[in-house]
C-alpha cells in the first residue's frame, strides 16, 4: 500500500498532500519538454504547451475526455506558427488566455518579446475565435506572459516592467466596464527583490500559488509558494510550499478545486545509472520514457479539505 503523507499547510481550509506523480505519461510519450496546464469547468478538456528540446519553440495543444478516455493530444486552432504557450482558462471555460510573440495589432513582424492574448468561444463546445491581443493596458516593449484570470475577469500576469521590484513580479489588472485598467503590482508579500512569476490565483481571489527563484528557502533552480488572503482582504505573506518542491524548478502550477488536485510542471529524473534487472531494447526506452526522465512534465497530486 503505497504511503500517503500530508503538507498541513491551509489554504483556507485545504491541505495539501505530498509524492506528485506524473500526469498521463502515457498520452505524453514521445513529446519533447511538456509545461503548463488548464482544464475545463466540466473536466473534458485540457490545455498545455509542448516546448522543443531547447525551448527556442513551443505551441499550445490540448485533448478532450471521450467516453471516460482521454484522447490524443492536437494542436489548438490558432497556434503551430508563432511562439505559443501558458494558456489559461476562464473560470467559465469560454476564454482562454495566453502569451505568445505574434504579430500584434499594429504591427506585420514578430515580436521580439511575450504578450498576453486571448480567444472566446459561445459555450464549451464551440470553436475558438480569432486570438485578440489584450491591448496597449497592459501589453508593452516588455515581458507579459502567465495569464490567470478570477471570476470577475481581473487578470493576472508575469511583467518585466521597470517597476518591478525584482526581475520578474505579478501584476494584476482589474476588469472593470469591460476594461482592463492599469496594471499594479501585487505587494511584498508575493513580490520581492527576487524573481516572481507563472502564478494561478483562485477564481474568487481566496489565494495565489506562484513560482519564486532566489528565496533562502528555494531548494533549487524556483519553487512553488502560496500567499492567501487575509480578513482585511489582504495578501498574507507568501509560505514555501515544502512537501511539493524539489531541486529543480517547480512551476506553472494550476488547482482543480472540483477533484482537490493541483497541477504543476518540473524536469525532476528518477533515472539511475543502473537498472534493477537487464531489459531489451525496447524494455529500455519505455521505462525511460515513461519515468520522469529530466524533460519537463506536468505533475499532480491531491490536496485535502481541513
Amino acid at each position: 500500500m503505497k504511503k500517503i503523507y500530508f503538507l498541513f499547510l491551509c489554504i483556507s481550509s485545504f491541505s495539501f498532500a505530498q509524492e506528485p506523480e506524473l500526469f498521463l505519461p502515457e498520452l505524453f510519450n514521445g513529446l519533447p519538454n511538456v509545461r503548463d496546464f488548464s482544464m475545463s469547468k466540466n473536466q473534458n478538456e485540457f490545455y498545455f504547451t509542448v516546448e522543443s528540446y531547447a525551448k527556442e519553440y513551443s505551441f499550445i495543444a490540448y485533448s478532450k475526455k471521450v467516453n471516460g478516455k482521454w484522447q490524443k493530444p492536437e494542436t489548438v486552432s490558432f497556434s503551430g506558427q508563432y511562439k505559443d504557450l501558458e494558456p489559461f482558462l476562464s473560470p467559465d471555460g469560454l476564454k482562454l488566455f495566453f502569451a505568445s510573440n505574434r504579430k500584434n495589432n499594429t504591427s506585420n513582424e514578430v515580436k521580439k518579446d511575450m504578450d498576453i492574448w486571448y480567444v472566446s468561444r459561445k459555450s464549451l463546445s464551440d470553436n475558438w475565435s480569432t486570438p485578440i491581443n489584450v491591448g496597449a493596458t497592459i501589453n508593452t516593449s516588455a515581458n507579459e506572459f502567465y495569464p490567470s484570470v478570477t471570476k470577475k475577469g481581473d487578470l493576472f500576469f508575469t511583467a518585466e516592467y521597470k517597476n518591478s521590484k525584482g526581475k520578474e513580479d505579478i501584476y494584476v489588472s482589474r476588469f472593470i466596464n469591460g476594461k482592463y485598467t492599469t496594471p499594479t503590482p501585487l505587494d511584498s508579500s508575493v513580490n520581492s527583490e527576487k524573481y516572481e512569476f507563472n502564478a494561478f490565483v483562485a477564481p474568487d481571489e481566496s489565494f495565489i500559488i506562484f513560482t519564486s527563484y532566489g528565496r533562502k528557502d528555494d531548494l533549487g533552480r524556483g519553487d512553488l509558494y502560496i500567499s492567501r488572503k487575509g480578513n482585511s482582504n489582504e495578501w498574507l505573506p507568501a509560505k514555501h510550499l515544502t512537501n511539493i518542491n524539489s531541486k529543480k524548478l517547480d512551476y506553472c502550477p494550476f488547482v482543480d478545486l472540483v477533484n482537490n488536485k493541483i497541477y504543476y510542471t518540473t524536469s525532476k529524473s528518477k533515472i539511475s545509472n543502473k537498472l534493477n534487472k537487464k531489459k531489451n531494447f525496447k524494455e529500455i526506452i519505455d521505462f525511460i520514457q515513461n519515468n520522469p526522465n529530466g524533460l519537463s512534465r506536468v505533475y499532480v497530486t491531491y490536496f485535502t479539505k481541513k
